[in-house]
């Protein structure tokens, strides 16, 4: 098996500025869920920075304060019974917040000093009972036990406000990160959705050159996983990274500004960190792109083989084909190992980083604590967000994996989207005159290969083809196989363009012709009749709700199609499955003349049409081809000379060239190439 066409393309960059501009275009319709989206999750980003400070507040504040204001303004003293304490030494209106310190077993109270300043700061006498601060005297009061239960049982009615403060902000962080994550999934999925239909849009209106080059296993693998690889990276990286930039540069701010020494401690590993994501960031690039390539090998070939697997049966080459998978398979399995072997490294290095902080954090905070310079609170803060500021730097590996594959997965079916059609549709094209089709058909010294640039006359398929097809007349096309006959249909259908010559439909040169106005006049039946999976009446219509049911019956039963449709169990309802593997070929047949028929076309093309009919089946269309022929256009290829007899012209091509035309009675008074091929049918016993 050929490794070029199951080849993936190779994509070096891990990140593309102009690819993802592009991708960007197609998240502007849904601008406004996704700014409300941010919105949202940075609501929930504070509440996340949030959170440790309040725990920070309720430990140093009201669970286990070395010092706590008691007062809040002049006019309102929380501890009332303090207020009447005071109120009988002192003047209320000279004194402006309290402090009320514990140490070594005895309570007082400073009266008058400012929020702004710790205990700390005061040179505390307790035989005069004063404290003095820049140069200036405060009095300091001894509270007794039923003062401090006063004082505790404020601190817990303030803890419970606090709780319940903090319950209704975190119920409101989890509506808000529902509706983040909701509002997220259904921007992505729009854009994916206008994504992958102008892809598959695409996909539909490329040559037929282009499919013979990319298997389908590829193509399937840009609508389907390539879609969900981008629809990931909406998801889970780009705006989810905002929320980890945010998050990020937050939990340093709030640590800075609370104690930057534990700060430094924390973040002493960082340069670990960096050099260990660069390391991991460059390796990774390399499995990813390695695995991507191998698994659009595994699809490109499982499709092939499973469209193939009547042929490989037949000629029992399971273990062949099996052996070859084998190989591709084991080859995909070894990158996956390694690229395992990459990212199983990176996240414990990470968790390790962590733990390595974390316990410089533990020895030097809480030896802090310990010795009063730093607060219990402060520490307990500083775990939590020593916890956060690492979570997403581990995730690190999952999102990077996630913009890997996106941004290979979006490049190559930029790729694929900027490919230009082999046959394109002229800028102004000519119509047909509006109920004036004729069908009348002109090759013009048509020359033609199937490769881009044919160098010599070898290269070419068509060799100076030339002929005219009248309207209503018939024309039988007939030689070896090879000889260039099925060509000749699809440069009609303009699915290929010719490199010399001209051909025109009722005089217009076919190239300034709109592709579907040239094919919504060509009725078509191939030999390999392909049928979708649905039921009968859907496969004759083909989409087209303005076929109705009345007239699917009657064509169906013109062409003979009714006898064994009616006999099926749903009738016209039947299920078909795919590629209708459970109608025999005959019956595929006689519904592709049904689907060519119902669409009324000026033009009628049998290719090999009659080549997988039984003898008594053929019988039943050879009638219905003899009616439905009048008044149309037919160009009728054929193998068996004894269905082409009736044909106005018969045309006899030999190694892309015209090397007889005419009438079946004067080609054999001619004895030439069409006498050779009537006698060598008639002598293998055709029945001529």
């Amino acid at each position: 098996m050929s490794e070029t066409i199951h080849h993936e393309q190779e994509i070096e960059k891990s990140f593309d500025g102009n690819i993802m501009k592009r991708l960007l275009k197609y998240a502007r319709p849904q601008i406004a869920l996704l700014l409300l989206s941010i919105i949202l999750m940075l609501f929930v980003t504070v509440v996340d920075l949030t959170i440790p400070f309040v725990t920070k507040v309720a430990i140093d504040d009201y669970i286990a304060p070395t010092q706590q204001v008691v007062y809040t303004d002049n006019s309102n003293i929380i501890v009332p019974t303090l207020l009447d304490r005071i109120k009988g030494t002192y003047n209320k209106e000279m004194y402006t917040p309290a402090i009320l310190y514990t140490e070594e077993g005895s309570t007082y109270m400073i009266v008058g000093m400012s929020k702004t300043k710790s205990l700390k700061d005061f040179s505390l006498d307790l035989s005069t009972g004063t404290a003095t601060l820049d140069e200036a005297t405060y009095p300091v009061l001894s509270l007794n036990d039923g003062f401090i239960q006063q004082v505790k049982a404020h601190n817990k009615d303030q803890i419970f406000t606090l709780s319940i403060t903090v319950g209704i902000i975190l119920l409101l962080s989890f509506f808000c990160s529902f509706g983040h994550t909701y509002l997220l999934n259904y921007a992505s999925q729009k854009i994916v959705y206008s994504m992958r239909e102008e892809l598959f849009n695409h996909i539909q209106n490329m040559s037929l050159s282009f499919f013979d080059k990319n298997p389908v296993g590829r193509l399937v693998t840009r609508v389907s996983n390539d879609m969900e690889n981008i629809n990931e990276m909406f998801t889970n990286v780009l705006v989810t990274s905002i929320k980890d930039f945010t998050l990020l540069f937050g939990i340093v701010v709030v640590m800075i500004s609370i104690d930057i020494k534990l700060t430094l401690i924390c973040f002493s590993t960082m340069p670990f960190v960096i050099i260990a994501a660069s390391i991991f960031r460059k390796r990774a690039r390399e499995v990813q792109r390695a695995v991507k390539v191998k698994l659009a090998r595994i699809n490109a070939t499982l499709a092939e083989n499973i469209n193939g697997m009547k042929i490989i049966q037949i000629f029992n080459k399971e273990k062949g084909i099996y052996d070859d998978f084998d190989h591709i398979n084991s080859d995909f399995l070894k990158s996956s190992i390694e690229e395992t072997h990459v990212y199983a490294i990176f996240r414990p290095t990470m968790n390790l980083a962590y733990s390595v902080s974390l316990a410089l954090l533990l020895w030097f905070g809480g030896g802090d604590a310990m010795s009063k310079t730093v607060e219990l609170g402060v520490l307990v803060a500083f775990i939590t967000y020593t916890q956060q500021f690492f979570r997403p730097i581990m995730d690190l590996s999952e999102k990077f994996n996630i913009l890997q594959s996106s941004m290979a997965s979006a490049e190559r079916i930029f790729m694929l989207l900027d490919e230009k059609t082999a046959v394109p549709d002229p800028q102004m094209p000519l119509p047909f005159p509006v109920g004036e089709f004729k069908g009348e058909i002109a090759f013009e010294d048509v020359w033609f290969s199937y490769m881009k640039e044919p160098k010599t006359e070898e290269d070419y398929v068509l060799k100076g083809v030339s002929f005219k097809a009248a309207k209503g007349e018939s024309i039988a096309l007939v030689g070896a196989t090879g000889s260039g006959k099925t060509t000749i249909i699809s440069l009609l259908n303009r699915f290929y363009d010719i490199q010399k010559g001209r051909i025109t439909v009722d005089g217009v040169d076919i190239r300034h012709i709109d592709q579907e106005a040239l094919r919504k006049h060509i009725g078509i039946v191939l030999q390999d009749v392909f049928l979708f999976s649905g039921d009968i009446k859907g496969n004759i219509r083909l989409y087209n709700n303005d076929i109705t049911d009345a007239q699917i019956k009657e064509v169906a039963t013109y062409v003979n199609a009714d006898r064994f449709i009616s006999r099926l169990p749903k009738g016209y309802d039947e299920p078909v499955v795919e590629r209708g593997a459970t109608l025999s070929a005959g019956q595929r047949q006689l519904l592709s003349f049904a689907r060519a028929l119902v669409f009324e076309p000026g033009i009628l093309i049998l290719d090999e049409a009659t080549s997988n009919i039984d003898t008594e089946t053929e019988l039943l269309i050879q009638d219905a081809i003899n009616k439905i022929i009048q008044g149309r256009t037919t160009l009728i290829v054929a193998h068996r000379l004894s269905t082409i007899q009736h044909a106005d012209k018969i045309i006899v091509m030999s190694k892309g060239e015209i090397k007889e035309m005419g009438r079946h009675q004067e080609l054999l008074a001619h004895k030439g190439m069409y006498y050779d091929l009537y006698r060598l049918q008639y002598s293998e016993g055709e029945g001529i």
